[in-house]
């Protein structure tokens, strides 16, 4: 099984992702250990598509926690068996990043790189409300619906995720 979950920051990728490799016995790639080294510094771009490369050509099955368009993005896409887009509303998902921040203040989650603890600054309340919901982004996610209808499972809430985790234990058991 092959998943690519993407969508918009604190919607649960990561939690999602976390959960499906252990339901499918497949590695996970949280994308964001990719992007940053260490103390959020940024990782060079060709390490970067190197490991996710690496990551695809190296496993039979696996799970890809983010987005990142320049991160073997359509290979992902054209490649994943199940395609799971997390579009919660920006005021759920700046609830759930704020309670993220104080389960993990002052650490790292395991979905980063080591030495990159949570963080609730004003410019991510800003990507999360705005920033990172942009016009393209919402045109993009469109796109991925149309497109890969048939492998394309859209979760707005957390109702949504539940249902979607008991459906796929049903198919799976």
């Amino acid at each position: 099984m092959k998943i690519a979950v993407m969508g918009y920051s604190g919607s649960g990728k990561s939690t999602l992702a976390r959960a499906l490799g252990e339901r499918y016995g497949v590695e996970v790639l949280h994308l964001d250990t990719v992007q940053f080294l260490p103390g959020w510094e940024i990782r060079p771009d060709g390490d970067k598509e190197r490991m996710v490369q690496e990551f695809l050509d190296t496993r039979e099955g696996w799970v890809v926690d983010g987005t990142y368009s320049r991160l073997s993005f359509r290979r992902r896409l054209e490649e994943a068996d199940l395609i799971v887009l997390m579009l919660f509303n920006r005021f759920t998902a700046l609830w759930r990043v704020t309670k993220r921040y104080l389960v993990n203040r002052g650490r790292a989650r395991p979905d980063m790189a080591e030495g990159c603890s949570e963080k609730l600054d004003a410019e991510f309340v800003w990507w999360v409300l705005h920033k990172g919901r942009s016009r393209r982004d919402r045109e993009r996610w469109r796109q991925i619906a149309a497109q890969y209808s048939e492998k394309t499972v859209l979760l707005k809430n957390q109702r949504q995720i539940d249902a979607f985790l008991l459906a796929k234990s049903i198919d799976a058991g």
